[in-house]
């Protein structure tokens, strides 16, 4: 900013607070700031970062890009080494892009609200998805998240729908930093907050290979699963003892902490057919890719709500609904290859099912 304070005890949540109050009053609203669009390039052999923002990110489209080769060599070190790694990502969508080869494909830490993470193809990352101490609302859906680690979750306020997990979800249970939530579409902060996990749904999705939900068995917060599909090599939440994960904690985290009673995940319409393999192979074909996986049409007895502003609900701690960046509802109506879903009874995972055996879909 020029001013007297740049580049000075910013290594702290405390530091990082004061840089946004300092954005604010330089501007940074959505008159002014953000607003972009980075669309149909491919982005490699970075070594910290593909496309990184701190703030000026906010109201931007990321569509469209191949991401790859990111982070591989660690030359550097850091925090902001991922494909994709934003701060205060507001009303950002990510939306069809091709990421791999990284060493975290999405990396959304701090401020990340009304975000939406669509319809993107994540495989051979160390891990696919980081969302790092945020509030939501944040809606992830009908990803392909084909790595070994698919989530490692620091954040409260997201909805998972309609996704493939073929890797496991790291959790978080608290952290103590205070950080900001704002109001609707807007940078203006409402407040800070500290970092329960959970305040987190999974509706729809599909769980295939290494797809382990059981570290959110419990949570200070609540987490609910609606209408998932459990194949072979998977786990789901319900009724399983882990070991509690934290992050950062200050010498009040135990007092924060009391305010919190833990609560067990709820499953709901769940499928668990854990000894079906669904076989998934991603095959290459000249400058495509397809996926291969088996799924039964049976699934289908089970009944499954679609997806929308009003089933979501609000999250509890910015109390906001899941909605589109314009303030319209959300309705998850069209599948991963743009395929209209069936609305009274919506496939599990990122495909509309019409029949059972192996499917192949184009990708990419």
């Amino acid at each position: 900013y020029g001013d007297d304070f740049d580049n000075k005890d910013t290594e702290s949540a405390e530091g990082y607070v004061g840089t946004i109050k300092r954005a604010l009053a330089f501007g940074w609203n959505k008159g002014t700031i953000g607003g972009h669009i980075i669309r149909n390039n491919t982005i490699a052999y970075c070594e910290q970062a593909g496309i990184v923002g701190s703030m000026g990110c906010s109201f931007s489209t990321i569509q469209h890009n191949t991401i790859h080769d990111i982070h591989i060599r660690r030359l550097f070190n850091g925090a902001e080494m991922a494909g994709i790694k934003f701060h205060g990502a507001v009303d950002v969508r990510i939306l069809d892009n091709h990421i791999y080869n990284t060493n975290m494909g999405i990396w959304l830490d701090w401020m990340a609200q009304g975000v939406q993470v669509m319809n993107n193809l994540l495989r051979d990352n160390t891990l696919d998805i980081f969302l790092e101490v945020n509030h939501g609302p944040i809606l992830v859906g009908n990803n392909l998240s084909l790595s070994k680690t698919s989530l490692s979750m620091n954040s409260s306020g997201v909805a998972f729908v309609h996704n493939i997990f073929a890797g496991k979800i790291d959790v978080i249970n608290y952290d103590s930093r205070l950080t900001p939530y704002h109001k609707p579409h807007s940078t203006s902060i409402t407040a800070l907050h500290d970092n329960p996990g959970g305040d987190i749904r999974f509706v729809n999705n599909l769980f295939v290979r290494g797809g382990k939900a059981g570290q959110y068995s419990r949570s200070l917060l609540p987490v609910a699963f609606n209408g998932n599909v459990y194949t072979n090599g998977t786990v789901m939440a319900t009724k399983m003892k882990t070991e509690k994960r934290y992050g950062e904690m200050n010498t009040l985290a135990k007092k924060q902490m009391e305010k919190y009673s833990e609560t067990d995940a709820v499953e709901q319409n769940a499928v668990t057919d854990t000894t079906f393999d669904t076989n998934l192979n991603l095959i290459k074909k000249g400058n495509s890719f397809f996926l291969e996986v088996g799924m039964k049409r049976e699934w289908l007895k089970t009944k499954r709500q679609l997806a929308t502003t009003k089933t979501l609900g609000k999250t509890v701690i910015p109390g906001l609904p899941f909605e589109n960046p314009d303030g319209s509802d959300i309705r998850m109506d069209i599948d991963y290859t743009g395929k209209k879903r069936n609305t009274g009874n919506p496939s599990p995972g990122p495909f509309e099912i019409d029949g059972s055996g192996k499917h192949v879909y184009k990708v990419w």
